[in-house]
């Protein structure tokens, strides 16, 4: 969102603008893999729900943003924390996506059970094997295979 004033750009504050567009790849992810999203016309704990490709489960997703912590040997953490800083519960999420999004680089997408804790850490090394990798790639083949079965 940019506004315009006497010749000077002014944009929306950082940290929110990196917050909508984790939701947005979050979301390119989930349908780019076969899941269906439903968009709530209230506000909700979670931020996505979406519909499981191989068991039809809804299922409720927070999206956070992945931090590369420099002073932890750059350990990647996902800080899932609501706003009164306890974790989120099942009633708010079953499920954690944490949307990488480091300068100039296409982002990652990592997908994991919320197991009730405030902070998941991995290495960069063993992200894809901690967590769930879902790749932003969008590839018709496997669509085409889902309608021949149907």
């Amino acid at each position: 969102m940019y506004l315009y004033r006497k010749g000077t750009i002014s944009i929306a504050h950082i940290t929110g603008i990196v917050g909508v567009y984790s939701e947005l790849i979050a979301q390119a992810a989930l349908l780019a893999n076969g899941w269906n999203i439903h968009e709530s016309k209230t506000a909700e704990a979670y931020d996505i729900l979406a519909t499981d490709p191989v068991s039809g489960d809804h299922v409720k997703i927070q999206v956070k943003t992945v931090k590369q912590r420099d002073d932890k040997n750059g350990e990647l953490v996902i800080y899932a924390r609501k706003n009164n800083g306890t974790a989120y519960d099942r009633a708010d999420a079953d499920f954690l996506i944490g949307v990488w999004v480091d300068n100039g680089e296409i982002p990652r997408v990592f997908m994991l059970e919320n197991r009730l804790l405030t902070e998941y850490w991995a290495s960069e090394a063993r992200a894809s094997e901690r967590w769930i990798e879902l790749p932003i790639a969008f590839d018709r083949s496997r669509f085409a295979a889902r309608e021949i079965a149907v």
